[in-house]
Order: C-alpha cells, then sequence, then structure tokens
C-alpha cells in the first residue's frame, strides 16, 4: 500500500509539472515558468493565508525575500494576458471534466469578497453574499461550465461600481483599462457568454439566479446567441399565463401608418408569478427529488407550466415566444420560494426542468472551494492587473484539482491537512514578540 501510494504522489507531481509547463506557454515570457510554478504550488499547498508573502515562506524559507519579489511581479506587475492563461486551463479541464459525462450547463454568477478601505480596484459598498448583507466588498462575475460531477470557472471579471468608472484619478491609480466603461453584471456576464460561443466551448443550458433572470436584455441577448437558459426570477415578474395574452394592435383609423404595436389595458394585464403560483391547485404541485444531499435524498414541490414573459421591447409587435415556468413550493411553506424562466422544449420533463434548474448550485461549491482552499478572496493588492491575476491563477489551481479528482475519484470537496509557515516566519508590518514589553 506505500508504494502503491508514492508510485501515485509520484505521478501526480509528474502531471502537475507537465501543467505547469502546459500553462507556462501562455504567459509570454519564459522567466515566468518558475514564478508560476512556485504561486501554482503555494496555491494548491495546504495551508492558511494564500498572500504572496505567507506562501514565499512555505515554498522558501530560506530565501523568502527573493520569493516574494519573484510571485509579487507575476501577479501584481507582469503582462500577460488573463485570458490565454483560462483559455489553457478551460482545455486542460475540459478534457477530464467530460469523461465524466457531457457539459450541461453554462453557470452564471458573482462572488463577494469582503475588503476594508477604498483605494482596492472596484471597492464599494455593496451586496456581498460571502456576508449576505450589504458591505464593503469587491465583487467578480464569473461563467461556469458544469455537469452532473463537477464544474470549472472558465471566465472571471472584476465588476466596476459607476463612482469607480467616473472616477479617473482612482482608475488610473488602480490601472483599470481606458476603454472600460460602466458594465452592468448581467452585460458583463452576456459578454463572457458571447465569448464562450465565440471560441467553441461545448454549450450547456445558461443558469444563473434572479439578478441575471430578472433582466430582460440578458434573457433576450442569449436567445439571440440560440442558448437555452434557466433563470431564476423574482416573485414580482410578470407573465402571460396560457390562453391570455397582450391585446392585438387597435383599428386603423384610416390614416397613416396602420398600428402594429401589442397594447395593455387597465382591465387586461400579465399576471405577477407569485399571483399565478397561488392560483394553482394544489394538485399540480408535484415532489420532485433531483440529487443527493449531506442529508439525504434532496427534494421538494414543484409545479411548471408554459407562459410568456410579460416584458415590452421598444416597437414590439409579436408576443414573446411561449416559455416555462417553474415553481418550487416547499411542503409546509406558507407560499412559494423560487421561480424561474425556462425556454426548454415544450416536451421536457418537470423532473429535468428541476434537475437542472438546480445544478446551479455547482457555482456556490466552486466558491466555497476556491475561498476556503486555494485563497481566491486573499489576494492583497489594489490593482486591476493584480485582482484578475491572481483570480486567474486561482482559477489554474482548481482547474488541475479538479480535472484531477474527475480522473481518479468521485467528485467531492476539497480537503486537506493544514501547513503553518516555517516557526521563525513574521509577516511584514506585526510587531516581534521578542521586543514587546
Amino acid at each position: 500500500m506505500g508504494k502503491a501510494f508514492e508510485v501515485f504522489v509520484s505521478a501526480a507531481a509528474e502531471r502537475f509539472q507537465n501543467y505547469v509547463e502546459r500553462l507556462a506557454q501562455s504567459l509570454g515570457h519564459a522567466d515566468r515558468r518558475e514564478p508560476l510554478r512556485g504561486y501554482l504550488t503555494g496555491l494548491v499547498l495546504p495551508g492558511g493565508r494564500k498572500s504572496v508573502e505567507p506562501m514565499a515562506a512555505l515554498l522558501a524559507p530560506e530565501r523568502v525575500r527573493q520569493t516574494h519579489q519573484s510571485l509579487h511581479h507575476l501577479v501584481a506587475d507582469a503582462p500577460w494576458e488573463d485570458a490565454a492563461v483560462l483559455k489553457a486551463v478551460r482545455e486542460y479541464a475540459l478534457a477530464a471534466l467530460q469523461q465524466r459525462g457531457p457539459i450541461e450547463a453554462w453557470i452564471v454568477d458573482d462572488t463577494g469578497m469582503p475588503k476594508k478601505g477604498q483605494h482596492s480596484v472596484g471597492v464599494a459598498r455593496q451586496y456581498c453574499g460571502q456576508l449576505g448583507k450589504q458591505d464593503n466588498c469587491q465583487v467578480a462575475v464569473t461563467l461556469a461550465v458544469a455537469n452532473e460531477a463537477a464544474s470549472l470557472p472558465i471566465a472571471y471579471q472584476l465588476y466596476l461600481p459607476a463612482p469607480w468608472t467616473s472616477d479617473r484619478r482612482r482608475r488610473r491609480k488602480a490601472g483599470v483599462p481606458e476603454e472600460l466603461g460602466f458594465l452592468t453584471k448581467p452585460a458583463i456576464a452576456l459578454r463572457q457568454i458571447t465569448a464562450a460561443v465565440e471560441q467553441g466551448v461545448p454549450v450547456g443550458v445558461v443558469l444563473a439566479d434572479a439578478a441575471y433572470g430578472n433582466d430582460s436584455k440578458f434573457r433576450n441577448g442569449l436567445e439571440a446567441l440560440g442558448l437555452q437558459y434557466a433563470l431564476g426570477v423574482q416573485s414580482t415578474t410578470t407573465v402571460w399565463p396560457k390562453g391570455r395574452a397582450p391585446l392585438a394592435p387597435p383599428p386603423s383609423r384610416g390614416c397613416g401608418r396602420p398600428p402594429k404595436l401589442l397594447r395593455r389595458e387597465a382591465a387586461h394585464q400579465p399576471l405577477a408569478v407569485r399571483e399565478l403560483a397561488l392560483r394553482l391547485a394544489p394538485a399540480v404541485y408535484r415532489t420532485v427529488s433531483w440529487r443527493e444531499g449531506t442529508a439525504g435524498m434532496m427534494r421538494s414541490r414543484f409545479a411548471a407550466l408554459r407562459v410568456r414573459a410579460a416584458h415590452r421591447y421598444p416597437g414590439r409587435a409579436v408576443p414573446n415566444r411561449e416559455q416555462w415556468l417553474l415553481i418550487e413550493w416547499p411542503k409546509g411553506a406558507a407560499e412559494p420560494a423560487k421561480y424561474w424562466l425556462a425556454n426548454l422544449a415544450a416536451a421536457t420533463p418537470l423532473k429535468q426542468l428541476v434537475r437542472i434548474a438546480k445544478l446551479r448550485w455547482r457555482i456556490e461549491r466552486d466558491f466555497q472551494e476556491l475561498k476556503q482552499e486555494l485563497g481566491l478572496n486573499h489576494f492583497e493588492g489594489r490593482s486591476w492587473r493584480g485582482f484578475h491575476h491572481h483570480g486567474t491563477l486561482c482559477i489554474a489551481a482548481y482547474g488541475f484539482l479538479v480535472a484531477q479528482r474527475c480522473a481518479f475519484s468521485p467528485g467531492g470537496p476539497l480537503r486537506r491537512q493544514g501547513l503553518s509557515p516555517p516557526c521563525h516566519f513574521r509577516p511584514r508590518g506585526t510587531p516581534d514578540k521578542a521586543a514587546t514589553p
């Protein structure tokens, strides 16, 4: 058993070395190869904080200063392209991920990283999912590919709040690209999705929560790209149920162009999805299970019906296409808990609708592992380049681990024993205990 384990570890080390060499080709200069190996090694090693200085102390206890400078230059200063490295990561990991099944979903989400001060790029008082409330933080928008076995982020971009985009001094100091203007999170996600389509990434159903699903421009953009989606929406979202539709254009008055636009009147309005859900007979809701959780099989009550979204386009002359409204109403709850709009085929079974919509949980575990195990939220720099380089390298480290997990073990969260820096290591700026009175 001991010999077999040694052989396995040796083979894993060789795979990691080959992986680093593969990614190094995307960095441009050959002198970035060793810092890349060091940074990725520091990220995947079990340990505490994954910022540059503690990693340097773990990697080279006798040469902390030199190693720190090398890693810092790679992540904060070197002008390599994040997109090129992420493409190499994606191509490597997808081969292993698809051995466990075809890509079923493209998952859009954003993740918040609490941050103090006002100088780190993109920091503002905004909703932070990690804290579950509004606070000072940075927020990054991601796109991930997923199947039932695993998932991997393939795009990662900082959301820049409007006060940042209009503040030239702060932009210049943080190195924000001159051409970058204000983009909403759904607009960033749609750009990421468009790039993935253009690059030929295996297509899946686009999944996102109501922060994206409520944006009709986002939904329209997905349809224009020919993509299927199952997107969360708020309870106030309005739809036209089957048998009810916008009014036809009014009759022509005999002069000018005849009216073509659909109409609404005070007595003829669409319904909020919550109101529609409450009107359904209890027998319409069926108990559906979708996956095994830590406490057993996950199940809830769902209903699905065909509707037309009621958002209005400028100059809309024909109704929106029919699509699914999926409703979750847990047993014992006073009212429905979640709603989705999905443009999947009309023949899609309820169980399949639920399974696809619920696959979004994978991105939540991605973020958990990227933060807790690989230090995605440990970057201490303030620049646009550094923020994205660190995020890209965390995803690169995660991509290697995902590929190994897909190839050699059942899917499961990362669990590793912790390591600590050498006992004599003291981060800069901390007081010397021996000198403390």
